[in-house]
């Protein structure tokens, strides 16, 4: 008996970057991987979308339809390239409008692009019926998703079988034009018994022939298990990737897929040793790039705060830039918090980001002290209808902290109306920068915003994170030498306490807690010390309450400000925070400059009375 041959597209590309690195990652570095694969027979690969669109102008200096035609160049002619949208999102965080909606596909199917997978993290289908024709009308393959994750345990009321059918019914009662259904599980912590009945009554409810696709994450452990339920239950293809972009956060590996299936009535139908000999290729063109440890990991925790692998890399390493590692447990444990009382959102991005935002702010500032907006946002109906109602007293905060309203309105309408989104505001924002007006630029400018502009600018910053091999080199060298060859040892005494310290190589052991570091050359700066009070007048220091960049400065020295006003806007973890100045009078320094880093308690600037 012939048996059945399971289709994948292969998510090392984009899913695959964004779940190990954050998906910081220069083009030139992986073509050679998508040669290797093209020639090892695989057609259907991930080439872009999702955080893969931003990323390349925050923090690869690239642009990112440079990128994709460059893909295209490698994987050849005849390759389905696809790549991810987030519905009235499309490839940022927050949502836009009609027209900008039109032009993503557009400009998508301009450089080379097949297929789009859009998403809405909400479930909410009135963010689908815009983007999915736009998608149609532009000649692009439209592959429609339903969203799923498992509730921490204890909740109920969304993420079941019967409510992923009621949002399949809502897509074909919508009339939204498709080629393939896809159920999407970003966090991969869908129970596989939850997955095949999801899947096996889609298949009951979609006409005939319908192309069913499934998506997950090893990060819980079961995806390889959910896989082999989703193609029992009906399924035609699942998602794979290649190693090093494979396991833990990411897919599971095309051979280990390949090996589960051996002996079943499935077949993947690919030439393994011709993968095995790609995936070679693809770890020796990342080799310089750091792998952080949780990318490799499953994390049995997860059901409980369900955190996607292409989201839990990219914060865990924002906390590394911010040297607050450390808070990752208590952040994740706070995640289920916030799930439980945002209204069943999948955390899937950009839900997932507003999730572990919040998160972040209540292990930060305590909790619910401090309501991230964009979490706030989307509990006062600003991103769609969640899937139940959000817990009314978050509602409450959200908009007394935000001061918005509860809105029922549709997004598109709420961004149609909006003069700062859509062409003719990014239109704007180019010509004032005394940039080209094209589509590409509006694009950008629409999606990446401040960012984007910096990047046509030329002012866009390198963020990849490559293993410095000098550093390491310099650190090994500068680091005191040991009696043996082992690691050099000591206790520290650090106001009464001590500490055990050991330097091996570039790795630095400090109670117990290792730490990858680089010894540098002090280069120098200006001192960030407050100006001295003279006579009668007084002067206050505005510290930072956490770590984080300098996104904007607000005021000048010499400037009169009063209580509450913006003096600087800081960036972390994806949010823009205002820093005010706690009282009237007259900016006497501004000690950090657009770029900067700075540190819990670091002096930013001094106001005197």
């Amino acid at each position: 008996m012939a048996k059945k041959r399971i289709q994948f597209m292969c998510t090392a590309f984009r899913d695959g970057f964004q779940s190990v690195y954050g998906a910081r990652v220069l083009t030139p570095d992986f073509l050679p991987a998508v040669e290797a694969a093209r020639d090892a027979g695989i057609s259907w690969l991930e080439a872009g979308g999702g955080a893969r669109f931003q990323s390349l102008y925050f923090y690869c200096n690239e642009d990112a339809f440079d990128m994709m035609d460059a893909f295209r160049g490698a994987a050849g002619p005849d390759a389905n390239l696809q790549t991810l949208a987030r519905g009235v999102n499309v490839v940022g965080l927050d949502s836009q409008s009609s027209d900008i909606i039109d032009l993503h596909a557009k400009l998508f199917k301009k450089h080379g692009m097949t297929t789009i997978r859009n998403f809405d993290a909400l479930n909410d289908v009135e963010n689908l019926i815009h983007s999915g024709r736009c998608i149609t009308d532009a000649g692009l393959k439209h592959q429609v998703c339903v969203t799923l994750m498992e509730l921490p345990p204890g909740c109920t009321g969304a993420h079941d079988a019967a409510f992923y059918s009621d949002t399949l019914q809502k897509i074909l009662d919508a009339d939204i034009p498709f080629d393939a259904v896809c159920f999407k599980d970003a966090s991969g912590t869908a129970v596989p018994s939850k997955v095949y009945e999801t899947i096996a009554a889609a298949r009951k409810m979609l006409p005939a022939g319908t192309f069913i696709h499934f998506h997950t994450h090893e990060t819980a452990g079961v995806s390889v298990l959910a896989n082999k339920a989703a193609i029992d239950a009906g399924a035609d293809a699942i998602d794979l990737s290649m190693a090093p972009c494979s396991g833990g956060t990411c897919q599971p590996d095309i051979l280990v897929m390949w090996h589960a299936l051996r002996g079943t009535e499935y077949d993947l139908d690919v030439d393994v040793e011709k993968v095995r000999a790609a995936e070679e290729v693809f770890k020796d063109c990342m080799k310089d790039y750091f792998l952080p440890p949780e990318a490799t990991a499953v994390e049995p925790l997860i059901p409980w705060s369900p955190m996607p692998g292409g989201a839990l890399t990219a914060n865990t390493q924002m906390l590394r830039d911010n040297n607050i590692m450390e808070k990752y447990p208590q952040i994740i444990a706070a995640m289920s918090d916030v799930v439980r009382k945002g209204g069943y959102g999948t955390s899937v991005t950009p839900v997932s980001q507003f999730y572990f935002q919040q998160a972040f702010n209540n292990v930060m500032f305590g909790p619910w002290k401090k309501i991230a907006e964009p979490y706030g946002k989307m509990v006062l109906g600003y991103f769609g209808k969640t899937p139940v109602p959000p817990d009314a007293a978050i509602v409450k905060l959200a908009e007394e902290q935000l001061s918005l309203p509860v809105t029922t309105r549709p997004v598109l309408e709420l961004n149609d109306a909006d003069p700062s989104k859509g062409i003719a505001a990014a239109t704007a924002v180019l010509q004032e920068a005394d940039l080209p007006v094209t589509d590409e630029n509006i694009f950008i400018a629409s999606t990446c915003k401040e960012k984007g502009v910096r990047f046509l600018q030329g002012k866009a910053e390198l963020g990849i994170r490559k293993i410095d091999k000098a550093a390491e080199a310099a650190t090994a060298a500068a680091a005191p030498a040991a009696t043996t060859n082992g690691p050099a040892e000591y206790n520290v005494s650090v106001n009464g306490n001590d500490i055990f310290m050991a330097f091996e190589g570039n790795m630095v052991t400090v109670g117990g807690k290792v730490y990858r570091v680089a010894i540098k050359p002090e280069s120098g700066g200006s001192a960030t010390t407050n100006s001295a009070a003279n006579g009668s007048t007084s002067s206050t220091d505005i510290t930072s309450q956490m770590p984080g960049s300098v996104f904007k400065q607000l005021v000048q020295p010499g400037q009169k400000v009063r209580e509450g006003e913006s003096i600087l806007i800081l960036e972390a973890m994806k949010m823009e925070m205002e820093v005010a100045s706690p009282i009237d009078g007259t900016v006497a320094t501004v000690n950090v400059q657009v770029g900067d880093q700075v540190a819990t308690g670091q002096v930013l600037a001094t106001i005197t009375a």
